[in-house]
């Protein structure tokens, strides 16, 4: 049986999302594997993990200009030195689960555990592939601290792997494999048990709106622009989702209310059943990510709502 370890970190869902559908895909697909899914920073030290998710958190959820200007820093300078001497040290306790778990090949799904297991590949601690799920949509050089002891690098499309190329790593090693996805958005779905399950009418256009969660699309903006989508048409219904944000579903309620729209606009909390809600729409409204960084890169942002 080969062992596998995946690793992720809680800044954002993405990461653990993206490791849960690779571990769903593995488990179906392939019978002489053991995996296992944990959380690198939580592991190595509870309470660097508990201040930073926190702090990371309360920046993207109130300022997330502060976040995107780290997150801009962090390639290089000062902060990028220091993050990288910071999972050099955490390393060490890495070690640890690794020399007892014994894996054949670690797949990671951030950079902070890509880094470590390659600083521990390098000093001949461990012989394990390593593999590297990029779960962006442009690339960031805190990725490729280490890739020279990278096996694998998988990434969303085919700039990124120019800009990995270009970097000097060999274009054999990275993988143009697009965002791991959960199977369900694949599945086809009843229209009308969904439409029925939500009390929506069927022959009218549906609207998706994520409201960004627990950060939001930015206070107020993300307010303004349902309320607009709801004063747009009465042709259209609205799903709302707030995540798990409760003062937003509180607003979102209040002004489905206030516009008279309780027949067609239907605001959630978080909830699982993402696929099947996109099954239904004819639009989805998101948060388009980092846009400036995105811009830099020359990706094309086609729909923003700031």
């Amino acid at each position: 049986m080969k062992n596998i370890l995946i690793f992720y970190a809680s800044y954002g869902g993405g990461h653990l999302n993206a490791a849960k559908s690779i571990n769903e895909y593995i488990l179906e697909h392939y019978n002489d594997c053991n995996t296992e899914l944990i959380d690198c920073m939580k592991y190595v030290n509870k309470t660097v993990e508990k201040v930073t998710t926190a702090a990371y958190r309360e920046a993207a959820k109130k300022a997330p200009w502060v976040w995107g200007r780290i997150y801009n820093d962090s390639q290089k300078g000062p902060l990028a030195h220091l993050s990288t001497r910071a999972n050099i040290i955490l390393a060490i306790k890495l070690l640890k689960l690794l020399r007892e778990k014994k894996p054949d090949l670690i797949i990671s799904t951030h950079p902070f555990s890509s880094q470590m297991c390659s600083y521990l590949k390098r000093k001949g601690k461990i012989t394990a592939k390593i593999a590297t799920i990029m779960t962006d949509f442009a690339p960031h050089d805190q990725w490729l601290v280490g890739s020279d002891f990278t096996d694998f690098y998988f990434v969303a499309n085919d700039k990124m792997k120019s800009y990995l190329v270009d970097k000097g790593i060999d274009e054999s090693r990275v993988f143009i494999t697009g965002i791991p996805l959960s199977k369900r958005f694949l599945q086809k779905y009843d229209r009308k048990e969904i439409l029925k399950q939500y009390d929506l009418e069927d022959g009218k256009k549906n609207i998706l709106f994520f409201g960004g969660g627990e950060f939001g699309l930015g206070k107020s903006r993300t307010f303004s622009i349902f309320d607009s989508l709801i004063n747009f048409s009465n042709d259209f219904q609205i799903i709302a989702i707030s995540g798990k944000n409760e003062k937003m579903k509180a607003k979102f309620e209040e002004i489905v209310v206030k516009n008279n729209a309780l027949n067609r606009v239907k605001v959630l909390a978080f909830t699982n059943q993402v696929p099947e809600l996109m099954s239904i729409s004819d639009l989805v409204v998101t948060k388009p990510g980092r846009n400036d960084y995105y811009r830099k890169f020359g990706f094309k942002i086609t729909y923003d709502c700031y």
